[in-house]
């Protein structure tokens, strides 16, 4: 009796480990099944000119270390150009989100459009299905006529009130503290001054990241004008907008680098303002072009290019010659 009893108390112990097991392996699998980047979109599809609202969260986000770090984000078109790209602040739960409208100059194709988000070694996509179509203003809704109001009735004597009590005086509530003041181009966000993101890069083709990144906001003068050339004359005409479709592909694949770099290091920063200001410069040859001009932009735009090509490669390569071989000489003598 006694050994069929221990026998059966063996059985149920292992049992129960067992099934423990189990269920533990399924918890560790459903932890590992998400994404270390995972985010949504409100809506399954979206035509031109909608506002599509995107919501994700970052798993692994350590808010000690990784708060500061900027969130890079492109979008892609189904043929795999590149739309737009940019970058966003996560919150300190490691969720972020953020809206676009979707349609304009690069959006030219219907399908899945991929976003692609990269936080250091974490990586995640998101898909948005476009329909294409055209922008519709929706018509105002017909004012109902207004009903005539009712004769109003004659209202009865008031009865005198009695005089209310004096109130006691409320005590003094304690003053706020003062809140920090933040200069041009930034905004107080849970009292630290935080430079103001562009809301909508994506309806002109992004960002100028190296150039925000270099004088510290996108209210800068500088950066104002980079985005007017681009907007206003460079996309005005075919020709520009292919120039730009390619330029794009190459930019944005290291500019999110370097504009890191600039925030995390000063002298870097002030050291990449000095190499960009002469560039900016001789874009200013770029406003003599009518707009949609294609002759025009096209051979300013080649003007342009080889005066900076002069400056920043022949010029430099021309004195490196002439130094070298003035060392020779002397060393010869």
């Amino acid at each position: 009796m006694k050994m069929r009893l221990v026998g059966f108390l063996a059985l149920s112990l292992l049992s129960i480990s067992i099934l423990s097991y189990g269920f533990t392996g399924m918890i560790f699998a459903d932890s590992h099944n998400i994404p270390p980047i995972s985010a949504s979109t409100e809506f399954p599809s979206y035509e031109n000119g909608d506002r599509v609202v995107l919501t994700g969260n970052i798993r692994d986000y350590d808010s000690d270390v990784d708060y500061g770090k900027a969130l890079t984000f492109v979008i892609k078109a189904p043929d795999g150009n590149l739309v737009t790209i940019g970058q966003l602040n996560p919150k300190s739960d490691g969720s972020f989100s953020h809206s676009f409208v979707s349609g304009g100059p690069l959006w030219k194709v219907s399908g899945d459009y991929i976003i692609e988000f990269h936080f250091g070694a974490q990586d995640g996509e998101a898909k948005v299905i476009y329909t294409g179509g055209e922008f519709e203003t929706p018509s105002p809704e017909p004012k109902p006529e207004p009903k005539p109001e009712p004769k109003p009735e004659p209202k009865p004597e008031p009865k005198p009130e009695p005089k209310p009590e004096p109130e006691p005086e409320p005590e003094p509530e304690p003053e706020p503290e003062p809140q920090p003041v933040c200069g041009p181009g930034t905004e107080l966000v849970n009292g630290i001054c935080q430079v103001i993101q562009d809301k909508e890069p994506e309806e002109k083709g992004g960002g100028c990241l190296i150039a925000t990144a270099a004088y510290g906001t996108e209210l800068a003068p500088q950066v104002q004008f980079l985005r007017e050339i681009r907007d206003n004359t460079v996309m005005s005409t075919a020709s520009g907008s292919a120039f730009m479709t390619g330029f794009n592909q190459l930019y944005y694949s290291f500019s999110p680098t370097i504009a890191d770099m600039e925030r995390e290091n000063p002298v870097f920063q002030e050291a990449v303002r000095a190499f960009i200001t002469p560039m900016i410069s001789s874009l200013s040859i770029m406003t003599l072009a009518d707009d949609g001009s294609e002759a025009e932009v096209f051979g300013l735009g080649i003007s342009v290019i080889a005066l900076n090509l002069g400056m920043y490669i022949a010029a430099p390569a021309l004195i490196g010659f002439k130094v070298h071989r003035r060392f020779r000489t002397r060393n010869q003598s």
